[in-house]
């Protein structure tokens, strides 16, 4: 039986890991071939380990396993040129583009007047110019070839209510929500399809870190993921502090697919009901 996204190209952002390999590793499973593009490297005023070039070379194999073929690059999403022949590689190579997953994203915590403005405008460039970028590089050639496409940006549940010690985070992902429903307007008559999907935490390094444990239980000096656990759970309505990167892509999934197909301009959230307060 044919899989959900048979015979299509998925372009990812921030695929060496976490939710963004599990997105290339989920529409794999289901048909897809995959662009899959990361940093693979530190990004300044982040607290915690960047992707690396064996994680991205991680995804390729896992892949290929499933019997897809990908082409991994290495660019940074604040760099449009970089994007750009990303994409013209991926689609020279697998001869077409359907799916546009823009996820790659940073996390960096503080009071709103005690961030510093590097880390405030790295956020920016990051979550919500990348994702500019990103659709950016991808919307001619969608365009060009003529029946539509699906772009997928990952927000957050911090793209739908405040969120303290995340302000840079809360207004870029904020952002992405506008963009993407101006998006979904201008890509009508194309039949691109344009949504955004709203992840509570989800258990990868950009959320289970000592930086965010430490906002969370400022009371110990290091605390663990255990000792954090409660105040995970408590952001959402459901006892359970955080989802798995299967159940975002699980979203995408349906958001790439033909089941989709009418939906445009809506926000999903995955969030074990935190907006929902």
């Amino acid at each position: 039986m044919p899989g959900r996204v048979e015979g299509k190209v998925a372009f990812i952002t921030g695929a060496a890991r976490g939710q963004g390999r599990s997105h290339a590793l989920r529409l794999a499973e289901e048909g897809a071939d995959v662009i899959a593009v990361d940093i693979c490297s530190p990004v300044a005023t982040v607290g915690y380990p960047g992707a690396t070039p064996d994680d991205l070379d991680e995804t390729a194999k896992l892949v290929q396993k499933l019997g897809r073929r990908v082409v991994a690059v290495q660019a940074d999403v604040r760099e449009q040129g970089a994007l750009d022949d990303a994409v013209r590689r991926g689609v020279a190579e697998l001869g077409r583009l359907d799916i546009v997953c823009a996820n790659a994203g940073i996390l960096t915590m503080a009071l709103t007047h005690e961030q510093s403005e590097e880390q405030w405008q790295t956020m920016l460039d990051v979550n919500l110019t990348g994702v500019w970028h990103t659709v950016k590089a991808a919307i001619p050639v969608l365009i060009d070839q003529g029946h539509g496409g699906s772009i997928i940006i990952t927000s957050s549940m911090a793209g739908l209510k405040g969120t303290p010690n995340c302000s840079s985070y809360t207004a870029a992902k904020f952002g992405v929500v506008g963009l993407a429903k101006t998006l979904a307007h201008e890509l009508a008559p194309h039949r691109i399809r344009v949504n955004t999907v709203h992840p509570t935490n989800v258990e990868t390094t950009m959320v289970d870190n000592a930086l965010v444990r430490s906002i969370f239980r400022p009371d110990l000096e290091q605390p663990t993921a255990e000792d954090a656990k409660d105040v995970y759970a408590s952001i959402n309505i459901w006892p359970e502090p955080w989802i798995q990167p299967v159940d975002v892509s699980n979203a995408v999934l349906y958001l790439a697919s033909d089941e989709a197909r009418y939906t445009t301009g809506i926000a999903l959230p995955v969030d074990l009901g935190a907006t929902a307060k």
